[in-house]
């Protein structure tokens, strides 16, 4: 079974805000990465299946495949874990998310569907600017 991870994008205004400043957080792979304390004891589930979705202000807006999870060491010697991601971008049906810490798993039937149009008799232009999106889905239109 397909699990994805759901992370808080802290600081993170909007989804250009955090492609730039994914920009500048690329390993030796050219992938993007977020380090975090704790390694997924449901990797195999995970990799190269599953995605990390970021909640931006309140809402979970945009994922990434997950394509690696590393174990590597912090500036004070702990042990984290490097969440490796494909640097793609894929938006989603903002949904609303209550603030948590560190990051949660999230079952496929409750991620939130990409957006490409139609879902649900719903019809969402893709190019909808993204602050009438996420006020539709606050309204419960979305």
């Amino acid at each position: 079974m397909t699990v994805n991870i759901i992370k808080l994008a802290v600081g993170i205004e909007d989804i250009d805000h955090l492609a730039e400043r994914q920009k500048h957080r690329r390993n030796k792979n050219g992938n993007c990465f977020h380090v975090t304390r704790m390694m997924p004891t449901r990797g195999k589930e995970i990799v190269d299946q599953g995605s990390l979705y970021w909640v931006i202000k309140g809402f979970i807006q945009v994922r990434q495949p997950i394509v690696g999870l590393n174990a590597v060491k912090g500036e004070d010697g702990r042990s984290m874990c490097e969440i490796e991601l494909d640097p793609k971008l894929v938006v989603v049906q903002a949904t609303a998310c209550r603030a948590f810490q560190g990051w949660r798993y999230l079952k496929p039937e409750a991620a939130p569907a990409d957006l490409k149009g139609r879902r649900g008799g719903v019809y969402v232009d893709p190019k909808m600017p993204k602050a009438v999106r996420l006020e539709l889905a606050k309204l419960g239109l979305l």
